[in-house]
C-alpha cells in the first residue's frame, strides 16, 4: 500500500483526478453534441496547456537549481577567500564525496555557518589591524613631524587578502619597534631639553624662550601635553645645546682672562683677603672644568661685567701707585737674584727707575713690564741651572764637613772619654769619607759647568764671577793647602828628630801639665750634651798653617752687604782680590832655641 502524501501516491491520485475529469468532460461533450473533432481538437489543445505547464514548471526548477549552485560556489568560494585571508587551513570543509551524497541545501546549510564563523573572526582581525594600524601611523606622524593623522582603514582595505596571524605578528612586531624607539626619543627629548634648561640657567638666559625656538610644545609643563619626537625637533634640540655650550665656553674663558688680570692686579695691589673674598663665589667657578660648570648664575653676563668693573678700578688704582710697584716688583727680582746668585740687570737698579719715573723719561707700565720680563728670565734661567746649584751646594756642603775636620783633628782632647766623644768620632769616620770625594765633585761640577755653557751659548756667572774661575781657584789653592801641610809634616818629623836627639844627649824633660787654656785657645767649646764641637773661628796650629780654600761663599760673602743694607746691586764691577797665603813658621823658629837642661835627680 503506497504511503499517503508519497510522490507515487500523488502521481496515482493526480492520474485518477485526470481521469475522472476527462470522463466527466467528454459527458459534458457528449451531452452537447460535440462532434468527434471538436473533441481531438480540444483533448489536443488540452494536452499541449499541460506540457506547458510541465515545461514551465521543470524550467523554474533548472534555475532554482542553478541558483543553489552559483550560491554554494560562491558560498565555497568566500570560504576560500576568508580561509586564504585570515590563514586559516584547518577548518574542515566538505569533501567531494560528502558533496555528491549531499543535497544542495544541505550542501549549501553546511558550509553557511563556517563562513559566518569566519566572517566574524575577519572582523575581529579587522580591528586587531585597524588598532595597530592606526598606533603606527599615529607614531610614525609623530617621528616624522607630522601632526595629521591618516585614516589606517584606507591603507587596510588595500591589504584584506592578507588578515593571517603572521602578517598581524609582524605588524605588532613593527608597532612594537615604533614604541621602542619613541620611547628612545622621548628619553632624547627629556634629556636634551633638560640640559638646555641647566645650560640656560649657568648663562643666565630664557629657557623658555629657547626651548619655544626649537619648538612650541616643548615648554609646555602639562604632563599629558603632546611632545615632538621628530628629527627635526631633535637635531634643533643638539643645535641649541651645541650653541649654549659655545657660549658657555666663550664665557668660561673670558671670566678666566678676566680672572687672570684680576689676579695679576691684586699680587701687585697686595689686596687683602677680605676684599677678594667678596668675589670667591666667582672665582670658585675656575676650579673646574668648563664642562662640569652647572651652577646656575654662574657665568651670566652680570658676573663677567662686575668682574671687569673691578678689573678696569683696580687698572685705575694701579696707575697711581705705579712707582711703588715697580719699586716693589724690583726688590722682588734682586731677591730673587740674590738667592739664586744671578747678577740682575742694573738698566732696572732702583735709583735709576726711580729718577727715569719722577723725570718722566720712561712710562711706569713699561718699566714694570721690563721688570716683569727680568723676573721671568731670571726664573727660566735658575730653572735651567738647578742642577748644577744643587751641586755646588753638596760642594759646599762637603767644605764645610772638611773644615770642621780639621778643627777637630786639632783638638788634642778629641780622644777622651767625655760625654758626646763618641758621636763627634762617628761625625769624622763619615766627614773623611766626604772629604776624599771632593776632588771628584769639582771636576764633575767643571764639566757640568762648562756643558752648560756650551748649551747656553754664555758663562756661569755666580755673584757675578764664572763659576769655573772659582773652581780653578779652589783646585790651585787646596793644592797650595796640600802642599802646606806635606811641608808641616816633615817640619814636624824634623822637629820630632831634633828633640830627639836632645834628649839622647840631655836627657827628657817632662812637659808641663797642659791648663784649661790650652783647650779653651784650640777652637772648640762643650755644648750641651757633652760632645765637642770646634768653633766657628778656626786658628791654625803652629806649624799647620794653611791657604784659605776659595769657595763661592768667600766670593759671595763680600757681596751680602750690599744685599743686606742696600738691597739693590751695584753697577761697579766686583774686585777680587787674592788673598795671602799665611807666613809658615821657619824651621830656625823650631830648631834654633836652646836645649833645656835635663831635669835634676832629687
Amino acid at each position: 500500500m503506497l504511503a499517503f502524501g508519497s510522490p507515487r501516491s500523488n502521481a496515482l491520485s493526480t492520474n485518477s483526478t485526470c481521469h475522472s475529469l476527462l470522463r466527466e468532460l467528454q459527458k459534458i461533450w457528449t451531452d452537447i453534441g460535440e462532434s468527434e473533432a471538436d473533441k481531438d481538437r480540444m483533448l489536443l489543445e488540452l494536452e499541449r496547456e499541460c506540457m506547458e505547464v510541465y515545461r514551465r514548471k521543470v524550467e523554474e526548477a533548472a534555475n532554482a537549481k542553478s541558483r543553489l549552485h552559483q550560491s554554494v560556489a560562491a558560498k565555497e568560494a568566500e570560504l576560500a577567500t576568508l580561509m586564504a585571508a585570515l590563514g586559516e587551513h584547518n577548518i574542515n570543509s566538505p569533501t567531494q564525496s560528502e558533496k555528491m551524497s549531499v543535497s544542495l541545501k544541505e550542501h549549501l546549510g553546511l558550509i553557511m555557518p563556517l563562513v559566518d564563523d569566519l566572517k566574524a573572526k575577519k572582523d575581529e582581525r579587522v580591528k586587531q589591524f585597524a588598532d595597530i594600524k592606526s598606533q603606527i601611523e599615529k607614531i610614525t606622524s609623530e617621528i616624522s613631524g607630522s601632526c595629521s593623522i591618516a585614516n589606517s582603514l584606507s591603507t587596510l582595505n588595500l591589504e584584506e587578502h592578507d588578515l593571517s596571524t603572521r602578517k598581524l605578528s609582524e605588524c605588532q612586531s613593527h608597532l612594537h619597534a615604533l614604541q621602542k624607539e619613541k620611547s628612545v626619543r622621548i628619553q632624547r627629548v627629556l634629556d636634551s631639553v633638560n640640559e638646555v634648561h641647566t645650560l640656560c640657567g649657568v648663562l643666565g638666559l630664557d629657557f623658555g624662550e629657547t626651548v619655544s625656538n626649537v619648538h612650541p610644545s616643548l615648554h609646555e609643563i602639562n604632563p599629558g601635553q603632546y611632545k615632538n619626537i621628530s628629527d627635526i625637533t631633535l637635531e634643533g634640540l643638539d643645535q641649541a645645546i651645541l650653541k649654549l655650550k659655545t657660549e658657555r665656553k666663550v664665557r668660561y674663558q673670558k671670566l678666566k682672562d678676566v680672572m687672570g688680570s684680576l689676579f695679576e692686579l691684586w699680587s701687585l695691589m697686595d689686596t687683602t683677603r677680605e676684599e677678594r673674598r667678596k668675589l670667591s663665589r666667582i672665582i670658585s667657578v675656575l676650579d673646574i672644568s668648563e664642562s662640569k660648570v652647572v651652577e646656575p648664575g654662574a657665568l651670566t653676563l652680570e658676573v663677567i661685567q662686575q668682574l671687569s668693573a673691578e678689573v678696569e678700578r683696580l687698572t685705575k688704582l694701579k696707575a697711581s701707585r705705579m712707582k711703588e710697584l715697580v719699586m716693589k716688583r724690583r726688590a722682588e727680582l734682586e731677591d730673587l737674584c740674590y738667592k739664586t746668585h744671578i747678577q740682575p740687570d742694573s738698566s732696572t737698579a732702583a735709583d735709576k727707575s726711580s729718577a727715569m719715573i719722577d723725570s718722566g723719561l720712561v712710562d711706569p707700565c713699561e718699566l714694570l713690564a721690563n721688570i716683569e720680563a727680568q723676573i721671568n728670565k731670571v726664573k727660566d734661567e735658575a730653572l735651567s741651572r738647578k742642577e748644577i746649584m744643587d751641586k755646588i751646594e753638596r760642594w759646599l756642603s762637603s767644605c764645610d764637613e772638611e773644615n770642621w775636620l780639621e778643627d777637630y783633628n786639632l783638638d788634642h782632647t778629641r780622644y777622651s772619654g767625655g760625654r758626646g766623644a763618641h758621636i763627634n768620632l762617628k761625625r769624622a769616620e763619615r766627614a773623611r769619607i766626604t772629604v776624599t770625594k771632593i776632588p771628584g765633585m769639582v771636576d764633575s761640577l767643571i764639566h757640568r759647568t762648562l756643558a752648560w755653557e756650551d748649551e747656553n751659548q754664555k758663562l756661569f756667572l755666580y755673584d757675578g764671577v764664572r763659576l769655573v774661575s772659582i773652581l780653578e781657584d779652589y783646585k790651585v789653592s787646596r793644592l797650595q793647602k796640600e802642599e802646606e801641610k806635606k811641608r808641616a809634616r816633615d817640619q814636624k818629623k824634623l822637629q820630632d828628630m831634633l828633640l830627639a836627639e836632645k834628649e839622647s844627649i840631655y836627657g827628657s824633660r817632662p812637659s808641663p801639665r797642659r791648663t784649661n787654656s790650652f783647650r779653651k785657645t784650640n777652637g772648640y767649646h762643650t755644648n750641651g750634651n757633652g760632645s765637642v764641637t770646634p768653633s766657628p773661628r778656626r786658628r791654625n796650629s803652629v806649624g799647620c798653617a794653611t791657604p784659605e780654600l776659595q769657595t763661592p761663599r768667600s766670593y759671595s760673602g763680600r757681596q751680602n752687604t750690599y744685599f743686606k743694607e742696600m738691597r739693590r746691586l751695584s753697577t761697579v764691577p766686583l774686585n777680587f782680590v787674592a788673598v795671602a797665603k799665611e807666613d809658615t813658621i821657619s824651621f830656625s823658629s823650631i830648631g834654633g832655641s836652646e836645649p833645656e837642661s835635663p831635669p835634676q835627680l832629687g
